[in-house]
């Protein structure tokens, strides 16, 4: 490697106080390498927060184990190594990691313990962190030109750090409905930041309804993973990518599969998240945080392409116009023109996620015999089908099952019918959202703070608080591990019922008559 484009490596895993304090070290590495590229290692917990300091390009999140630390920073083929946590860990990992140039800074640990042991003090411990940061750098012949840290060092600034012209950029979506939907503020912002580059969706068959509306995507790459394609399929959609001529490759889905498929697309600049099971196939890695919503997680992608850091704008959604054609024959034949309509959704790929089908009949009875709004039931495929003629035979006719009859076109142009969406943690209670139906959301297995909760304001989640088995899974399950399923079974439908009330009356969305004579809800 050039020797004016060293690979630096710098090492603080906490805390977070000497962490910002630290800022200083980067400037001067900057102004002494101004190619160099940057990486700091810190516990998960900070990687978020300081993936926007303009001198930093990569931030490398501490595992637990010392080898699985020492095998990532092998990865990285680093020239230099700065220790600026001067442990015996941070020590072991600079010595087996062979990194040739390796300096640490001195931490005067036998000093601090004789000051807090035998309050002994020593002239050593007089010099703050920071001088003792900057004094480190001195064996590298590093002038020291910054000296504090000012405001504004971890500011983000906008600015394509590819350094060339992005013709198209690709995002890599092949998961779910619903994290399909939450992939679409990272579309919009894309956008805005490059709006000369065009967009090419990759995703599934599935899914494809979600992103071809959306003025923002010029081009769909379709990747089959039924059958015989999850296979074969894997090489077809890699040469796919590769003749579509996309220069960048944000991968929000972090599958293996999507790794290897980024990585034999042989894009230029691959970027994922650095928990992903086929990080090694990036070019570019950022730092995944359970802490916030997965919309704001897959925008924190863009930070692989510049320096500036996100919050997701509100979920919107299209259509084809075709879809309100089938809507309007479908709320004629149900005879639901006129009514006040609660969409529910019953079903889930996991049937964990699944609130008690009994709960439903008794929550659409209670709906329709005390409030006077009419339940529609929706959900995709013969499984949801089916469930949801259950529900309707044993609720005496008190919703009606679109369940099987409509496309995810015409979920999407059916949303804005409904005054209230009642839903399992799914794809469509994200469709609500972006539709801007206030959602009330049961979540049993899985819980708020796995990111993926109804986005926005105006939504609530019913969920058994403070029960040790939560969250048993990241998408739930095909049954409860403890076999109580008390995650679900503890969330009654009264409770359920009293909240669709208290939303419905909020929003002034209950018929006259029923509005007149409605009590006070109880408590949540």
């Amino acid at each position: 490697m050039n020797e004016n484009e060293p690979k630096i490596l710098v090492v603080r895993l906490s805390s977070l106080g000497d962490i910002v304090l630290s800022s200083p070290v980067y400037k001067n590495l900057k102004a002494k390498w101004p190619h160099a590229h940057i990486t700091l290692m810190v516990k998960p917990q900070f990687a978020q927060v300081l993936a926007g300091h303009p001198d930093i390009d990569e931030i490398m999140v501490a595992k637990k184990g010392l080898w699985a630390n020492i095998r990532q920073i092998r990865a990285g083929h680093y020239t230099h190594y700065l220790d600026l946590h001067s442990t015996l860990k941070s020590i072991l990992m600079g010595f087996f990691s062979r990194i040739p140039n390796r300096i640490r800074y001195d931490k005067n640990s036998v000093a601090r313990r004789m000051l807090v042991k035998f309050h002994k003090n020593s002239p050593v411990l007089e010099k703050h962190t920071l001088d003792k940061y900057l004094e480190a750098l001195k064996a590298w012949d590093i002038d020291i030109k910054y000296k504090a840290p000012k405001l504004g060092d971890w500011a983000y600034q906008h600015a394509n750090m590819t350094g060339k012209k992005v013709n198209k950029i690709g995002i890599f979506q092949t998961s779910f409905i619903g994290d399909s939907v939450l992939t679409t503020p990272l579309i919009q912002k894309t956008a805005k930041l490059f709006p000369e580059t065009k967009i090419v969706v990759i995703t599934r068959p599935q899914t494809e309804d979600i992103f071809r509306p959306m003025k923002e995507v010029s081009e769909i790459i379709l990747n089959d993973k039924r059958g015989w394609n999850k296979i074969f399929g894997v090489w077809k959609t890699a040469k796919a990518i590769k003749n579509s001529g996309i220069d960048i490759l944000l991968v929000p889905h972090r599958s293996f599969r999507s790794a290897l498929i980024a990585w034999l697309s042989r894009v230029p600049v691959r970027i994922g998240f650095t928990s992903s099971e086929g990080w090694f196939f990036y070019t570019k890695t950022v730092p995944f945080s359970w802490m916030i919503h997965d919309a704001e997680r897959n925008l924190s992608l863009l930070q692989g392409i510049v320096k500036e850091k996100f919050t997701a704008e509100k979920l919107s959604m299209r259509y084809a116009p075709s879809a309100e054609e089938n809507v309007a024959r479908l709320m004629k034949d149900f005879n639901l023109e006129g009514q006040t309509l609660v969409g529910i959704h019953a079903g889930s790929a996991w049937p964990t996620k699944c609130w008690p089908m009994e709960y439903f009949v008794q929550l659409i009875s209670r709906l329709q015999t005390e409030l006077g709004v009419k339940a529609v039931l929706v959900g995709g495929g013969a499984k949801d089908a089916d469930l949801g003629e259950k529900i309707c035979q044993l609720s005496k006719g008190h919703a009606a099952n679109l369940c099987g009859k409509t496309s995810l076109a015409d979920l999407m142009a059916l949303m804005k019918h409904f005054k209230l969406f009642i839903t399992n943690d799914s794809g469509p209670m994200h469709i609500a959202t972006a539709f801007d139906v206030p959602t009330l959301a049961i979540f049993g297995p899985t819980t708020r703070e796995l990111g993926f909760f109804p986005y926005g304001e105006g939504h609530r989640v019913m969920e058994v608080k403070d029960l040790p088995c939560r969250p048993c899974a990241l998408h739930g399950g095909r049954k409860c591990p403890l076999g109580h399923f008390k995650c679900m079974k503890d969330i009654l439908p009264d409770r359920v019922f009293q909240n669709a009330k208290e939303m419905l009356e909020e929003n002034h969305s209950l018929p006259a008559q029923t509005e007149k004579k409605a009590e006070p809800a109880t408590a949540k």
